[in-house]
């Protein structure tokens, strides 16, 4: 199972470390049954993230004939105060610290991704996840619509306003799609995928090694609707 995370300009670092590490782990401990790297849609590069202009090399090229698993990371950056009006970015020149995260996302819809994500997302045969943020990329491309989803619990109304069902939930499996809350849900989205493709002992040998148990259940579309409590 060959695993590639997406970095864009602006991202997140934590998204992206998290799962990397646990995956990488994983690969260790079930001897090579997983691999994982750090690619772009334009190639290998140097990506800087939203956080400090802290970079990471990304060595290879976002390519859906290697890929399995595409992890997709939000951004970082700045929330916002009441009355800032993200619009008076969006077209002020090129990418740089401490920007709007929603204009952080949506730059990424001027790249190639949105069509390769399209692509994954139309292949039966490659899964796509997303840690915080992610999903809102993919729901800014207009790929969400009527799939089940979460993101960081700040975004969540954006997220339902795409045409996504938000479920506030730590953890969303919708089939081939499998979306992370916040930030630190990037460690429980790696350990999820290692159960889920590899198996809940290599996982369970990860999490205790991690010393991080994870937090919640798995939100499926499976069994009856709960009534409301």
């Amino acid at each position: 199972m060959h695993i590639q995370i997406v970095l864009f300009d602006g991202f997140d670092p934590l998204d992206v470390i998290a799962p990397y590490e646990v995956l990488y782990v994983g690969g260790s401990a079930s001897g090579g049954a997983v691999s994982v790297e750090l690619v772009t849609a334009e190639g290998p590069r140097e990506v800087v993230s939203g956080t400090g202009g802290l970079a990471l090399h990304a060595a290879g090229t976002l390519d859906l004939e290697r890929a399995d698993i595409l992890v997709v990371p939000g951004a970082s950056g700045r929330v916002g105060e009441p009355g800032e009006d993200p619009e008076e970015e969006a077209d002020a020149g090129e990418w740089k610290q401490d920007e709007f995260i929603p204009v952080l996302l949506g730059r990424t819809l001027t790249t190639d991704l949105p069509a390769l994500l399209k692509q994954a997302m139309d292949d039966p045969h490659i899964t796509v996840a997303t840690v915080c943020g992610g999903s809102l990329v993919l729901a800014m491309a207009g790929l969400l619509e009527g799939r089940h989803a979460t993101t960081h619990h700040m975004g969540l109304d954006m997220l339902d306003a795409t045409g996504a069902h938000a479920v506030h939930a730590r953890i969303v499996d919708d089939g081939d799609l499998i979306t992370g809350a916040g930030v630190t849900s990037g460690l429980d989205l790696g350990l999820y995928l290692l159960e889920r493709e590899v198996g809940p002992r290599i996982a369970h040998a990860v999490e205790e090694l991690f010393a991080h148990e994870r937090r919640g259940t798995v939100w499926r579309a499976q069994g009856p609707t709960p009534i409301t409590l």
